[in-house]
């Protein structure tokens, strides 16, 4: 055989090995082979990070491989959504993401992004509690309590969230709809001035996520009056769910969810969701994750994609009845 023609079957082999080593990867059966980056679109400290980093522990262990957690903060999670989009669809960049994408398509939009379109959904894996908080020496102890004042009152009532748009201002917004009352926004940019003022009475009242806030919770900072959720919270057996009380609000407004950038092969986004349903199961990791306020779901891929396009249309149809609409 010539030279030429020793090199014509040596190049075609070459390209049948590398389209075998791809069709095993785009089956899943190799993955991962190396280490796996997720993309936590808010600084580090908080409980979305919290999260993140325990579950990639585990699923580190479970891969035999090191897991990276990069936070890329900005635009109310847009930036860090958008660089996990933009990554190579090879399963080895993933996001942690929530209820804040699906409402910032309405109030926040960032162009070229799309999370309908230019993420495939993983898994979602868990929900964040809310809860009701007042200053421990304000005269409301109900629901009831706030809801017929606020009636009788309109607009005089104020409430804190951690900005506009933000996933507590939103449920707010959705609590007063619900029970078709009025009250004055008052957003913060700290945590610990938010948690200052309502705890010494200079804001009425708070609809906060109980992970960020559990501690001061217990330790008589506020006082509870109901958490979202189908049952009560572990946390805080004492103190009702919505639903107990009457009001329609619903389950929790906060979520978290592994996505992948579109075009990930099917095969490895079904191995991610299979192996992370698995570590959802894990005793260790129920119980870190449950101490932080969170409650764990676990889903198909196809349920997400289908969950994520649901909260798309609910927080557009909340925040353009609560007036918050992109300038």
């Amino acid at each position: 055989m010539k030279h030429h023609e020793l090199r014509r079957v040596f190049g075609a082999c070459l390209i049948a090995a590398a389209s075998l080593f791809a069709a095993v990867g785009a089956r899943g059966d190799s993955y991962p082979d190396r280490a796996v980056r997720l993309i936590i679109p808010f600084p580090p400290g908080g409980s979305i990070d919290t999260l993140g980093r325990i579950l990639m522990q585990k699923l580190g262990a479970a891969w035999s491989q090191s897991t990276v957690v990069e936070n890329r903060p900005g635009a109310g999670g847009n930036i860090g959504s958008a660089v996990a989009a933009r990554a190579a669809p090879d399963g080895y960049t993933l996001l942690l993401a929530g209820q804040f994408m699906a409402a910032n398509v309405t109030i926040a939009p960032m162009q070229g992004f799309d999370p309908a379109t230019n993420l495939a959904p993983v898994d979602l894996v868990a929900t964040g509690k809310d809860v009701l908080l007042v200053p421990p020496n304000s005269p409301f102890h109900s629901v009831g309590d706030i809801v017929t004042y606020a009636k009788a009152h309109p607009g005089q009532l104020t409430y804190a969230s951690l900005g506009v748009g933000s996933s507590g201002h939103l449920a707010t917004i959705l609590f007063s709809q619900v029970t078709g009352i009025t009250m004055q926004h008052v957003p913060y940019t700290s945590f610990g001035t938010a948690v200052a003022d309502v705890g010494a009475g200079r804001v009425s009242v708070w609809l906060a996520t109980l992970g960020g806030i559990l501690g001061q919770v217990q330790g008589g900072k506020f006082r509870a009056l109901a958490v979202s959720g189908p049952e009560r919270a572990t946390e805080l057996p004492n103190v009702p769910t919505f639903a107990e009380l009457g009001v329609p609000y619903g389950n929790d407004t906060s979520w978290y969810a592994l996505f992948a950038p579109a075009g990930t092969p099917p095969a490895i986004v079904a191995k991610i969701n299979g192996d992370t349903n698995r570590m959802l199961a894990d005793p260790d990791l129920k119980s870190r994750v449950t101490k932080l306020g969170f409650r764990l779901v676990g889903s198909s891929p196809g349920q997400l994609g289908t969950y994520l396009k649901n909260e798309i249309g609910k927080w557009a149809t909340i925040a353009k009845a609560g007036g918050i609409v992109p300038k």
